[in-house]
């Protein structure tokens, strides 16, 4: 689906006090009595896709010029997700777009009932609408729109060689990147080398273990307090088990009193399953306690203080601890950053090799972009050739018989993302007149013509699907002018067209056919804008024809004008 303006209101702008204008997919003519503001209609259109905001069009004693647009979009489509990108939405296809001017001049803007800066319109307007008029800066006179038409326009011969030479240059950048950061940056690097060298060093003359710190700080609390460990199993041990040194009999250790309970209980539990039951686990619990008095008294005879071992523990953490505080929070930590290091190292140190691979690779590619550039402008330069030809041919018949447009390619220095060519085109306003680019070679009426024929012969290479025309007509009449609706009929085949004329030999190949009515105090109220039918248009056509809408001699050209023009439509 191709993205199309569907309707544009329009408050407090010039003239118009408001106004809405119901757009056809295909060719919409804007007409109207001088000053009744069709031209306003093509500011709004610019104002509604990014154009400059001049607070002297707000209309008088409006506190702000409005514009929204509602655009037809294909969903999920590049337009939608740009929307989304910005935090927009597009409902069902539908996308609102709103811009704001206060007389003071502020400007706002929203899309997809979004607040947006004003140049997020115009990002989106970039792939969405062409204005031209004598006003607007014109899309295809930036150097890159050149360049990228003419691509389009050279068609399937480009596409394959253009695909590679991208790739062959992406890759060509890539290594030359490398190669800079390699040979510039050499003292850095070295000196990188050096730091992560010492480090590595450093912790290889150390050698931790993982886990060490932990185990050394264990045995360090255990080397610092011997003494009070061992006093402490030596205590339990007598507690559970009596001391074995004593002269005195002991009847007061956790032993002995648990096999008094033992006893006491033994004698009775043959009257009572339950106190069995109990003298049975004091038995459990007489062995369980002369166990750990056991082992307590073998931890006491392993306690031992050592002071030696524990200067030696601590110096071991001290060192552990410096590597820690330089390379990792703790061993783990410094033994990664060794890890890490040593691949660092191992691709700096290879460095040398590496330079002479990528200067062979670099040097390989360059050779290939050279021959893929050339084959590039040589495929351009014929593209170039017969676009010159046909633009020429359709000026000839839009009044500009002496006009010459041409396209010339020069080579820039260095290779660029689309190879070595800069594309400019260019117009002599007639013979032996020095082609020109086209903002200097043409007046201002002259480049709506000279941007009418472009786009004609651009019709289908040309991705925009909106076209907007202001005084593409200026200065032409007669035969030129049915030529001009004619083309601009032919471009609507393949994209939305909106025309503001004066001329009803254009406006008689219009699909829709919009009139700007000047009410009696001169401003444009909100029935201002009227569709009309066919007998409207013959109206209409009759009044711009003669200037006056019911003579019958204007009412019979008029009608010709439209059976023409259906005619006309109908055999292509």
């Amino acid at each position: 689906m191709r993205p199309r303006v569907e309707e544009v209101r329009i408050q407090g702008l010039g003239v118009i006090d408001e106004a809405v204008l119901e757009l056809s997919p295909g060719f919409t003519v804007v007409t109207g009595e001088t000053g009744a503001g069709k031209t306003m209609v093509v500011t709004g259109l610019g104002l509604l896709f990014g154009g400059r905001a001049d607070p002297a069009r707000v209309r008088p004693g409006a506190d702000k010029a409005t514009v929204e647009g509602t655009l037809v979009i294909e969903p999920g489509g590049r337009v939608a997700q740009q929307v989304a990108d910005v935090g927009g939405e597009a409902e069902d296809g539908e996308l609102i777009i709103s811009r704001t001017v206060s007389s003071e001049g502020r400007s706002r803007a929203w899309l997809g009932g979004r607040t947006v800066p004003v140049g997020t319109l115009t990002y989106i307007a970039d792939d969405l609408v062409a204005v031209h008029g004598q006003m607007d800066q014109q899309r295809l006179l930036q150097p890159g729109r050149q360049r990228a038409a003419l691509d389009r326009y050279a068609g399937d011969d480009l596409i394959k060689p253009l695909r590679a030479y991208e790739q062959a240059y992406k890759r060509h950048k890539q290594v030359g990147d490398l190669l800079h950061e390699l040979t510039v940056k050499a003292r850095e690097r070295a000196q990188e080398a050096d730091v992560l060298r010492f480090g590595l060093e450093e912790i290889e003359k150390a050698e931790p273990k993982a886990g060490e710190d932990a185990e050394l700080k264990e045995e360090a609390e255990r080397l610092s307090h011997a003494d009070a460990l061992r006093t402490a199993a030596t205590t339990a041990h007598t507690a559970l088990l009596g001391d074995p040194m004593s002269s005195v009999e002991a009847v007061h250790d956790a032993v002995s009193l648990v096999g008094q309970a033992k006893s006491a209980v033994e004698a009775v539990r043959e009257f009572d399953p339950a106190l069995a039951g109990l003298a049975e686990r004091l038995a459990e619990a007489g062995y369980l306690i002369s166990d750990v008095a056991t082992e307590l008294a073998a931890y006491a005879e392993s306690v031992e203080a050592d002071p030696a071992r524990l200067a030696a523990v601590q110096e071991r953490r001290s060192l552990l601890t410096g590597l820690a505080r330089k390379y990792g929070e703790d061993v783990s930590g410094v033994l990664a950053w060794a890890q890490r290091a040593a691949e660092r190292l191992t691709e700096l140190e290879g460095d040398d090799e590496r330079i002479e691979e990528l200067t062979r690779e670099h040097a390989e590619l360059t050779e290939r972009l050279k021959e893929l550039a050339t084959e590039l402008t040589a495929i351009r330069t014929a593209a170039a050739e017969r676009f010159g030809h046909a633009v020429t041919g359709e000026l000839t018949a839009l009044a500009m018989p002496h006009a010459r447009v041409s396209v010339a390619l020069t080579q820039s220095g260095d290779f660029g993302p689309h190879g070595l060519d800069e594309v400019e085109l260019r117009m002599s306003s007639h013979p032996g007149a020095p082609a020109l680019p086209l903002t200097k070679g043409a007046s201002g009426g002259e480049l709506s013509r000279v941007m009418l024929a472009i786009e004609v012969v651009f019709a289908g290479a040309d991705p925009v699907p909106t076209f907007v025309f202001d005084e593409v007509d200026a200065g032409v009449g007669g035969k030129a002018a049915v030529e001009i609706g004619r083309r601009l009929a032919k471009l609507a085949r393949t994209a939305q067209v909106i025309v503001v004329t004066h001329l009803p030999q254009v406006a008689a190949f219009a699909d829709q056919h919009l009139v700007v009515e000047k009410a009696s105090d001169g401003s444009v109220v909100r029935s201002g804008v009227v569709a009309l039918d066919q007998e409207g248009r013959a109206r209409e056509l009759s009044r711009m024809l003669a200037g006056l809408e019911d003579s019958e001699l204007g009412r019979a050209h008029a009608a010709e004008l439209l059976s023409i023009a259906a005619a006309d439509k109908a055999a292509e």
